[in-house]
């Protein structure tokens, strides 16, 4: 934040300024001292504090103007104020040179400002309150004692005839696209009309531009004064209904990178709505800051230095605008979170087929038995895939003032692909996938190959929502991974490390093939139970010596050439070293 600045002073001219409280105001009164002054003194309006700083050393100067010091090369003045002026210009500050024993003034110099309190504000608390002005607004720090605003990517589709998520485009359709977002406020104070050459700017950086949209609220012309009799003569769920009179517009972000504010005067405080529209990613950490900056237009007049407002746009881009406060706020995107699978279950997902009339019957039986439900995929969607949970993995995100699922759609695109968007996608219900350019998809990039731990320690370092555990190739096998677009976005999370699992010694290599999570009852812990080969050798031994040796197992050729595979590699016959997963250490 620039929270100070300098005002260049010159005898004979009068300087206007506008000062923002909070902040330190320097003038250096020697540089603009006439030929011949020795010393000078000082005059001050109430509102106004004003120190002579010389050699480092402060001292407070009385608004009489009776004392004089002598002038050096050292000496600047320090000037600050504590409430905003009630009109333009109308705080002074006068500086009177004098010659060495001189009675009358050589010359003066003259400083009028014009205090105003400018804060752009957010819930850098995380209580759910758009608090003011907290001085660790511009930062961000992880954790319950952290700091720092949240901001979700609009993800979801909350009016259903659109055909991609909120944030594809700069509208905002209902209230409930509204409650999505971060609100952010604007508090200005002030006079009713600031000096000449003055703007306020909000911008963001060409960086942020496509990761960041920010919409404000605009009254239509024309009905302000029926607004204010619309109590008297509607219900309230008509007049205190948000679109009633209003339009919300888009300001800032893609090809939008700045937003002239208009300064209305007096106590003021403006709302605005912040949408996330990318998640973390490579090269993306997943904060993104909103600047509102005081800016000054500077023209020089003559042979002294005034502030004017340019005459007209075209010659705008001749005169530079010099930012003379900054304000800023940073948000960071919520990361998409896994969920594990010893949770409750809200939803159960089961996809209908021609030959799984029994099993979508005993499922349905055991869910009618929960307080859960039941959400069946017909065959005029799976359009015969099955594997409905290699298709999409669910997660969630989360602000103090919202939270809702999102549905991680897998680059696999089987029959299944049209099901997320067509299904899920919704109302508080979000949608985000990666897709490969270049790279191949392999049956590692199913998201039967995604899962996650339950809450664990690795290592000394805890990790309150688990780790991802992603199924990939022995290293230095140049073998099958999974894609690295997937890779990169769950790395990009960060609450979730991901660890990679050796599952490419299985055909179909995923990491739910050999590993899962069960709860223990009565407790928060957990166990991990993992498929063991050798206990499968061990099981296939002891059927043998009973005589069974001869059953068949897989009636289809290819299952019984992979068992056959399996048994080899138990024997010795294969690669020993490829019959074991690599397990992750876990503690509950």
């Amino acid at each position: 934040m620039l929270r100070e600045r300098t005002v260049r002073l010159q005898y004979g001219s009068r300087v206007e300024a506008v000062y923002v409280l909070g902040t330190q105001l320097w003038t250096d009164v020697y540089s603009a001292a006439p030929a011949g002054a020795q010393t000078f003194g000082l005059k001050h309006s109430e509102r106004v504090r004003v120190e002579v700083v010389r050699d480092g050393q402060a001292e407070e100067v009385a608004t009489n103007g009776k004392q004089r010091w002598p002038l050096s090369p050292s000496t600047t003045l320090r000037l600050t104020m504590s409430q905003a002026s009630p009109e333009a210009s109308s705080d002074k500050v006068t500086v009177s040179y004098y010659e060495e024993e001189g009675i009358t003034p050589v010359d003066q110099a003259g400083l009028f400002l014009t205090a105003i309190e400018i804060s752009l504000d957010v819930d850098a608390d995380r209580d759910g309150v758009v608090e003011k002005n907290n001085p660790r607004k511009a930062s961000w720090t992880w954790g319950p004692e952290g700091q720092g605003a949240i901001l979700l990517v609009n993800c979801d589709r909350d009016t259903p005839w659109l055909p991609q998520e909120d944030c594809s485009d700069e509208k905002v359709y209902s209230k409930e696209d509204l409650k999505d977002m971060s609100q952010m406020i604007l508090r200005t104070k002030g006079p009713e009309h600031l000096p000449a050459g003055y703007e306020i700017v909000l911008y963001i950086s060409m960086s942020d531009s496509d990761k960041v949209g920010v919409f404000c609220v605009e009254t239509l012309q024309g009905i302000k004064k029926l607004l204010l009799e619309l109590p008297r003569v509607l219900p309230p769920c008509v007049w205190q209904y948000p679109f009633f009179g209003q339009r919300y517009v888009h300001i800032l972000g893609r090809r939008k990178l700045y937003h002239v504010v208009k300064y209305s005067g007096g106590s003021e405080e403006l709302l605005f709505f912040v949408e996330g529209l990318r998640f973390p990613d490579e090269g993306f950490a997943g904060l993104v800051s909103i600047h509102v900056s005081l800016l000054e237009y500077m023209a020089e007049t003559g042979v002294k230095s005034t502030l004017t407002r340019p005459p007209d746009l075209s010659h705008a881009q001749e005169i530079p605008l010099t930012p003379v406060f900054t304000d800023t706020v940073t948000f960071r995107i919520a990361p998409w979170i896994m969920t594990p699978n010893i949770l409750p279950p809200v939803s159960v997902f089961v996809c209908c087929m021609k030959d799984n009339y029994l099993f979508l019957k005993e499922v349905k039986n055991l869910v009618e038995k929960t307080s859960c439900e039941l959400k069946v995929c017909f065959q005029y969607m799976n359009r015969g895939d099955r594997w409905i949970q290699d298709e999409i993995e669910f997660g969630y995100i989360e602000a103090p003032h919202k939270g809702f699922p999102v549905v991680l759609d897998s680059p696999r695109d089987g029959n299944l692909k049209d099901f997320p968007v067509k299904q899920l996608l919704g109302p508080d219900f979000g949608y985000v996938t990666r897709e490969p350019l270049f790279e191949t998809v392999t049956s590692l990039d199913s998201f039967g190959n995604l899962e996650v731990s339950p809450p664990v320690t690795v290592d000394g370092k805890t990790y309150p929502l688990g780790r991802i555990l992603i199924g990939s190739s022995f290293p230095l096998s140049g073998g099958r991974r999974m894609t690295r677009v997937v890779r990169d976005f769950l790395q990009a999370q960060q609450v979730q490390v991901p660890v990679e699992l050796y599952s490419d010694w299985l055909t179909v290599g995923h990491v739910d093939e050999f590993v899962t999570f069960v709860p223990i009852p009565g407790t928060k812990k957990f166990r991990m139970l993992m498929a063991s080969t050798s206990a499968c050798y061990k099981l296939f031994r002891e059927k043998q010596k009973e005589g069974h040796g001869e059953a068949i197992m897989f009636k289809a050729p290819h299952r019984a050439q992979e068992l056959l595979s399996l048994y080899r590699c138990v024997q010795g016959v294969g690669d020993r070293s490829a019959a074991a997963p690599i397990c992750l250490p876990l503690t509950s």
